[in-house]
């Protein structure tokens, strides 16, 4: 077997142990889509208390029922104009799988749309965009009614340092 075939075997396998059910959410124009089972909840808009020298992607923490959790802005993290928080904007709270455990951490979108049942046939591989861009975070392409949603990786979305920086604002 070329070492072309096994990668692409490997693509496949990836592809295939990726369908399953989404929720989805916009940011911008686009849709993504995480895992419903990375999902914990979904919560409107809260206080978020702002956190000194975090980088600015990272809104603070929120005390949801006595824990206190780290809040990212996707918005922010992808390097997208920030806008104001509408009624539709909320935080979705994600298990982000780190090096020492689990992380819950709110993640603010600018609305949730659905939860999809996306079958492996309707997933296509990441594109390439070169070397240089960083895709690690994107699990594939769901091609879905004439559009595309893009399938995130949270576990990949922060790097083990700011997963680690995070530990330590909810510590």
């Amino acid at each position: 077997m070329t070492d072309i075939t096994r990668t692409m075997d490997q693509v496949v396998r990836a592809v295939e142990a990726s369908a399953g059910k989404y929720l989805t959410f916009t940011l911008g124009e686009e849709t993504y889509g995480i895992g419903i089972l990375k999902v914990k909840e979904i919560i409107g808009m809260m206080p978020i208390t702002p956190v000194p020298k975090t980088p600015e992607f990272v809104k603070g923490v929120i005390n949801l029922r006595g824990k206190v959790i780290p809040v990212i802005d996707l918005r922010l993290k992808f390097s997208l104009d920030s806008i104001p928080y509408t009624e539709r904007t909320c935080i979705i709270v994600v298990e982000i799988e780190s090096d020492s455990g689990t992380v819950l951490t709110g993640i603010v979108v600018d609305a949730v749309s659905e939860v999809l049942n996306i079958r492996g046939e309707e997933i296509e591989p990441t594109p390439t965009f070169g070397s240089r861009l960083n895709t690690e975070y994107i699990l594939g392409m769901a091609k879905i009614d004439g559009g595309v949603k893009i399938l995130l990786n949270i576990d990949r979305i922060l790097s083990a340092e700011e997963i680690s920086g995070l530990e330590n604002t909810s510590n």
